[in-house]
């Protein structure tokens, strides 16, 4: 038995599942036990792990691997427990449980049986991962700076021939609005700024529980929020962006400007293989039609089997009228789980990387040019942290998602520590493709507010 152990935590993956990270730690910590962000401190570490793709996997083993040559304990958690359970437990003589994407909400009772009883190894990996919890849950956040996540759903119902998601997470289930406000409610009261939501699919949200994609009605909802500045939807799908749910979006001054949907490829013939929407074009005339302030960011498969020079080229074009303000190439992931793995005509790897770096190339000098448009203009910049070795502070605009998108270089000019997360007018001197530089525009302290001030620490 292990007395008063402390948990680290290692979050791999995408934003759901750093979600649902914090709500294992928050679980946790209302239990009790210790936790550290000092993996060297911890005698059991909780491993979120990603699935995805192959490198998401490897990323996954290899920080496994580490932990168990570094002597810890481990509960391995996430799509990599969920898929494949036995084969970590009998592999890893460290791993004291496995607990799948639908079981988060048992790793209370999980870490009790582990720290009682040494010899004891669990699985925790329901077969059909459609358990879906509503109430609000405790969580302790992992993120940096006044911005978090809100996932509003779990799961997907489509059935794109290259994803895994479904069989890793289960059926598509939404979160009551209810309980998806009061959660805004406590982030924005622990200091967030910015609310993200997230899915595998947003733009669906609702319909399994409102018979109606209900999206435009929780952005209303959230809007409502005091406290709150920004509220940014990620992920949306092409044919369930629609005009109700852009013209929405328009109105509500909290919501960002800012479209990220996957469009995966522009040909009809490689969409048709993917079992993914036609005409992806539509969705991007429509979003500039409703939103012409917008970002648009976008992802794309290269090297999907069957892709031919034909179809890539047609892709390459797509992407260079479209001009998108954000973009994300993939070379495509084999996974033999999954329809693709097992089609025909697999791209080599070496045709993938190049068509991959082709698209990139263009898109380096779309951004560049649309970077250069700003020089000399103010935009409205989040402030999330300081840079010490380029002595700069930085942040995003309403137009960059976290971790993926743009970042604003901002002189310390003005400025001091106690700016960091708030909202700060930027105007902009210096542009490079993906990073902007500039100073902010602090309003000179008035009369008034100097008697306040000082007032204040009388």
């Amino acid at each position: 038995m292990l007395n008063n152990p402390k948990f680290g935590v290692v979050s791999l993956g995408c934003p759901k599942n750093q979600t649902d990270t914090e709500v294992m730690l928050g679980l946790l910590k209302d239990a009790g036990f210790d936790l550290t962000f000092d993996n060297d401190e911890a005698d059991i570490c909780l491993i979120n792990t990603c699935s995805f793709i192959e490198d998401a996997r490897r990323e996954s083993v290899r920080n496994i691997v580490d932990l168990a040559s570094d002597g810890k304990q481990l509960i391995v958690a996430g799509c990599l427990a969920q898929h494949f359970k036995d084969e970590l437990l009998n592999e890893l003589p460290e791993a004291r449980a496995v607990v799948g994407t639908g079981d988060i909400h048992k790793i209370v009772e999980i870490a009790k049986a582990i720290v009682e009883d040494s010899s004891l190894r669990i699985v925790q990996v329901s077969a059909v991962p459609n358990d879906h919890i509503d109430e609000v849950m405790p969580r302790v956040s992992t993120s940096v700076g006044a911005s978090s996540y809100l996932k509003i759903a779990e799961g997907c119902d489509h059935a794109c021939t290259f994803c895994i998601i479904p069989m890793l997470r289960g059926k598509f289930r939404s979160r009551s609005i209810d309980s998806l406000v009061q959660e805004a409610k406590i982030l924005v009261a622990a200091g967030t700024r910015e609310i993200i939501l997230v899915s595998q699919d947003s733009s669906y949200y609702g319909l399994d529980l409102y018979n109606r994609m209900a999206l435009p009605e929780l952005l209303e909802a959230l809007h409502e929020i005091e406290g709150l500045d920004w509220i940014r939807i990620m992920y949306f799908y092409p044919t369930e962006t629609n005009r109700k749910l852009l013209e929405t979006m328009a109105r509500l001054p909290k919501v960002v400007k800012y479209v990220d949907i996957p469009l995966q490829h522009s040909h009809p013939e490689v969409l048709s293989s993917m079992a993914r929407p036609l005409h992806p074009e539509k969705s991007v005339q429509l979003i500039r039609e409703i939103l012409p302030e917008a970002a648009i960011r976008s992802t794309f498969i290269v090297g999907f089997p069957g892709e031919t020079e034909e179809h890539f080229e047609h892709l390459h074009k797509f992407i260079k009228e479209a001009k998108f303000d954000r973009l994300g190439v993939f070379t495509y992931s084999k996974q033999t789980e999954v329809p693709s793995g097992n089609m025909k005509n697999q791209v080599p790897q070496k045709v993938k990387k190049l068509r991959r770096n082709r698209i990139m190339e263009t898109q380096l000098e779309i951004s560049r040019e649309r970077n250069e448009k700003l020089i000399g203009k103010e935009i409205e910049v989040l402030l999330e942290g300081y840079d010490e070795v380029k002595e700069l502070y930085f942040g995003r605009t309403q137009w960059d998602a976290p971790q993926i998108d743009n970042t604003v270089y901002v002189s310390p000019d003005g400025l001091s520590h106690s700016w960091l997360g708030e909202i700060v007018t930027v105007k902009v001197d210096e542009a490079k493709p993906y990073d902007l530089f500039g100073k902010a525009v602090v309003p000179p302290i008035t009369t008034e507010s100097a008697l306040l001030e000082l007032a204040a620490k009388v």
